[in-house]
């Protein structure tokens, strides 16, 4: 006997969607999340580009898709997962404790986490100073001088959303341009209390007991130079959380990143294993999208599981 029909590891908007989907569906579905449901979307301040969901916060949004899944049945185990094995068309999802579930098809959603710069004084400064969620340590910091790090969309929200904080933000990117959304690109540059230096990167983050300077270079000149600041706020992508898969030798193919190759349907090259949101190629790392992504992915694994 199995536990359960569908186990979907993450509970961000990806695996939150797959939950209400394949509940729905009248699967005996199991949600796995290592930390508490909502994934990125919990440090989002307003989530205002959802069709149709009016202006909330992140953290009301993954509240919501987190009762919904709940109310169709759908069941939560806190815990992380070390491992997924697959025999006869059953998976084993190894847990923290020695223990383990098993399952019909899985959905892997376990999303992405923030990218390093890995200069000196990083690491030494993380959390005295330096951050990587402006809604979660930008209070920390008002009238204060912040230094934003990165070029994409999270860079020009988390830049926007810390300029209401204090006049006095500096945004470098290592490129002559943004790579984030034009509007958003538009309404950062136009902003007074955002400065913006492009060609430019931090190589040393300095302090004592907490951030009080950054070394700078300029990748056009070579020019380096050192400025005060109170923090530094990065945003330089992100890298999958991935590294459990393949522990026993179960491993779908991944791109050159990390992230795992899947086709329209969600489905990796191993029958029944599903990947959803930011941990999938591809993916656009929108919340709209990470939420269509566990819709197809729980719609296909019920296919699936019927076909068996």
């Amino acid at each position: 006997m199995i536990d359960f029909d569908l186990i979907i590891i993450g509970a961000g908007p990806a695996g939150l969607s797959a939950a209400q989907y394949g509940a729905r569906s009248n699967l005996k579905v199991l949600v796995i999340e290592q930390l508490s449901a909502g994934g990125q979307a919990l440090v989002i301040d307003v989530l205002e580009n959802y069709p149709g969901g009016g202006r909330k916060s992140g953290y009301e949004f993954a509240m919501d898709l987190q009762k919904q899944a709940e109310d169709f049945g759908a069941s939560f185990f806190y815990g992380s997962v070390n491992d997924i094995k697959k025999s006869d068309n059953i998976f084993s999802v190894c847990l923290h404790d020695g223990s383990a579930r098993t399952a019909s098809a899985v959905i892997i959603a376990t999303g992405s986490k923030p990218r390093l710069l890995n200069v000196p004084g990083e690491k030494e400064f993380s959390g005295k100073g330096v951050s990587y969620c402006a809604t979660c340590d930008g209070n920390f910091f008002k009238n204060k001088k912040i230094f934003v790090v990165g070029g994409g969309d999270a860079a020009c929200d988390e830049a926007r959303y810390l300029s209401r904080l204090t006049d006095r933000i500096v945004l470098i990117h290592r490129r002559e341009s943004f790579r984030a959304q034009k509007a958003l690109v538009q309404r950062t540059i136009e902003n007074p209390n955002i400065e913006v230096r492009y060609n430019t990167v931090i190589n040393e983050i300095k302090g004592e007991a907490k951030v009080k300077s950054v070394v700078l270079a300029d990748t056009k000149t070579g020019r380096i130079y050192e400025e005060d600041t109170d923090a530094v706020f990065i945003f330089a992508g992100t890298v999958p959380q991935s590294s459990f898969i393949g522990a026993g030798g179960l491993k779908p193919a991944l791109d050159e990143s990390g992230y795992i190759i899947t086709d329209q349907n969600m489905a990796s090259d191993i029958p029944g294993l599903y990947a959803a949101g930011d941990i999938r190629s591809g993916a656009f790392r929108q919340v709209i999208t990470a939420a269509a992504d566990g819709a197809i992915a729980a719609h296909r694994a019920a296919g699936y599981i019927d076909e068996l």
